[in-house]
């Protein structure tokens, strides 16, 4: 059995340390602010996430490419033909036509390079719900499983990766077409801070709206340890989109509330980089574990 590469996209918003450790493979894909196109690497070689956050506080939009047939396959075909196996785990196919692309590129690659395996997970994710699926990749390789058995295992986590976050910037959520002018007029007046969620389709939902910054992050530790699943060693992820002082805080109270009901945990800060960044906004929180259910 020939060993296998894990590979994601730049959307998985891991640390550039963690993929070069556990040698997972990430495609950089595309966004453009200024009028000029950048490529969202992990390390922010091109732009950094603070200096992109910062052109969009200064009122700069910015626009995002999903990746293309033939990138795909440039970016796989190396791996394939120095005979290894694939292992793919892709941005959620409810929030961009990246997967769709994939799946096309896997069903050419595979007929190219019959001997080679090649098998696509649609995480329904994105951000780090995205990167924890590909953490738990890493740690099911490692444990010795298979291609075929660490894939039948994501499978089964999939549904089981909760990611709630809030938006600092409501008016990012009105470009996007996910509020109306009117709403978030009146949500900025009243100071709601509505909290979201990524649903089983891999969709965002709102669910709730509060009042104030505190209360929404307060909200988004309570919905997390609510369905908090402690069969699994418990990696949490905590991203912020250029606002490291309150992700930091945010895993405090995280780290307090488990405390408190003796649940042992990591917490692994991530930053959110553009690709996400350019729909959700600067000032952007989430948290992301495994739990009972989406």
């Amino acid at each position: 059995m020939s060993d296998y590469v894990i590979i994601s996209d730049s959307t998985c918003d891991l640390p550039q340390e963690f993929v070069d450790k556990e040698g997972v493979q990430i495609q950089p894909m595309t966004y453009r602010i200024q009028g000029k196109e950048f490529k969202n690497y992990l390390d922010g070689r091109e732009q950094s996430p603070k200096e992109f956050y910062d052109l969009m506080r200064q009122g700069e939009v910015a626009t995002t490419a999903q990746l293309n047939i033939v990138d795909i396959e440039n970016f796989w075909k190396p791996f394939l033909e120095a005979g290894h196996d694939l292992l793919i785990l892709g941005f959620s196919s409810g929030l961009s036509g990246s997967y769709n692309a994939m799946r096309m590129a896997k069903e050419e690659l595979s007929e190219e390079y019959p001997e080679r395996t090649i098998l696509l997970i649609d995480t329904l994710c994105a951000s780090s719900g995205e990167g924890l699926m590909v953490y738990y990749a890493t740690e099911y390789r490692k444990k010795g499983l298979s291609l075929e058995e660490n894939y039948q295992e994501l499978l089964k986590l999939r549904p089981h990766i909760i990611t709630w976050f809030t938006v600092d910037d409501i008016d990012t959520l009105v470009r996007g077409g996910r509020l109306s002018g009117g709403a978030a007029t009146m949500a900025k007046m009243l100071r709601i801070k509505p909290v979201l969620k990524v649903d089983e389709e891999g969709h965002l939902q709102a669910i709730y709206k509060k009042i104030g910054r505190k209360q929404a992050m307060k909200q988004l530790v309570d919905s997390t340890m609510k369905v908090f699943d402690r069969s699994y060693h418990q990696l949490i992820m905590v991203g912020h989109a250029d606002a490291k002082d309150e992700a930091i805080e945010l895993s405090n109270m995280i780290q307090k509330e488990a405390a408190k009901q003796q649940v042992s945990l990591e917490v692994m800060l991530t930053d959110i980089g553009p690709v996400i960044g350019a729909h959700a906004g600067p000032g952007t929180l989430l948290i992301t574990s495994v739990g009972s259910n989406r």
